[in-house]
């Protein structure tokens, strides 16, 4: 069975081609082809010899992630479905803003946590995603950036399907390639990484001194509530969260931003905002609030836009710095919560 020459470590990739009877420079070549200008067919890699581009493709394979279908928004945001070698498919999103191109990613396919406002929460769990499947949906959003916008990402956000602390040590590998000179080079402070909150992982975090943005999906500040909306709070509860998101701000000095999507008759009331406030004072924070996307698998709906100001209002007047995230792509079951492999509107 052929190995996948990505899963190699540069180190790896030098010694194997050495035992091969390569020059050691030509593993500076194969990397740049493969992360740099994101180029998978060994026989369009132009500066290496016709025998090493044979000897490639007897011994190596890459898996390239491809493009399913995509669905694009009435405000321009573009949804993508892309599949994977094995045939298991995940969404990637292009978001544009008049400051912004950001692209949310997708670590696993599927998702094990039963979230009960996100679609993604009501599949299965199929499996994680390797590193460089994760890398291929940022280079590939980056790509049609260039094409559609002209211009690249400025942001990456791991808020796609799955949890990206349970598939821990591919998401870390595959932010170590977008920051790398030789990978994208993207600046780390341009990453967000979201959890539904794994103390534990937090920590790992922390010990590992990330570099990258760091948010929390709260939407709840209290653990009765939150326990009705994500299951894992249960072994997971705020306290347990507290203590690790204080132990990763003392270990890398990265502010915390809490996501709080705001619910109609469930978490908008003025003494939800006095709990979320009481809560986020607690460690160096800032808070986005989210419009609430509707799902056909949930009966929430979003609340009014006066309690959503009320509700802010409160927070400031608390000394919170907080923003109201928009919903982007919600026509194309594209925003936030939506993901669940849809295809509904017109192919773009």
């Amino acid at each position: 069975m052929l190995k996948n020459i990505r899963t190699l470590s540069d180190i790896e990739l030098k010694d194997l081609l050495t035992t091969l009877g390569e020059k050691p420079y030509r593993s500076k070549q194969i990397t740049e082809w493969l992360w740099e200008k994101h180029v998978l067919d060994f026989d369009e890699m132009q500066n290496l010899s016709k025998p090493l581009r044979i000897l490639l493709k007897e011994n190596f394979i890459t898996q390239p992630v491809t493009t399913e279908s995509v669905l694009q928004s009435s405000d321009k945001t573009r949804k993508y479905i892309f599949r994977l070698h094995d045939g298991n498919l995940v969404e990637g999103v292009l978001i544009p803003t008049a400051t912004r191109l950001t692209a949310c990613v997708s670590s696993q396919a599927g998702c094990s946590l039963s979230c009960k406002f996100c679609a993604t929460g009501y599949l299965d769990l199929k499996r994680n995603l390797h590193h460089f499947e994760i890398y291929d949906q940022i280079q590939l959003l980056n790509k049609e950036a260039l094409l559609y916008f002209g211009k690249p990402l400025s942001n990456v956000v791991y808020m796609g399907m799955g949890e990206p602390l349970l598939n821990y040590k591919n998401v870390l590998q595959s932010i170590e390639r977008a920051t790398n000179p030789q990978g994208m080079g993207m600046s780390p402070r341009r990453i967000t990484v979201s959890t539904a909150g794994i103390a534990k992982m937090i920590k790992k975090l922390g010990d590992d001194e990330v570099k990258f943005e760091f948010a929390l999906s709260l939407h709840a500040a209290n653990d009765e509530k939150r326990n009705q909306i994500m299951p894992i709070n249960e072994h997971n509860h705020l306290d347990v969260l507290t203590e690790a998101l204080l132990y990763f701000y003392e270990k890398t000095g990265t502010r915390i931003t809490f996501e709080y999507i705001i619910l109609k008759d469930f978490n908008d009331t003025p003494q939800d905002a006095v709990e979320l406030a009481a809560f986020a004072r607690k460690i160096p924070s800032k808070i986005n609030i989210i419009e609430y996307n509707p799902i056909t698998e949930a009966d929430f709906l979003n609340t009014s836009q006066r309690k959503t100001e009320e509700f802010v209002n409160i927070l400031e007047s608390k000394g919170h710095i907080v923003n109201v995230r928009r919903s982007r792509g919600r026509d194309v079951d594209g925003a936030c919560g939506q993901l669940a492999l849809k295809t509904r509107g017109d192919k773009k």
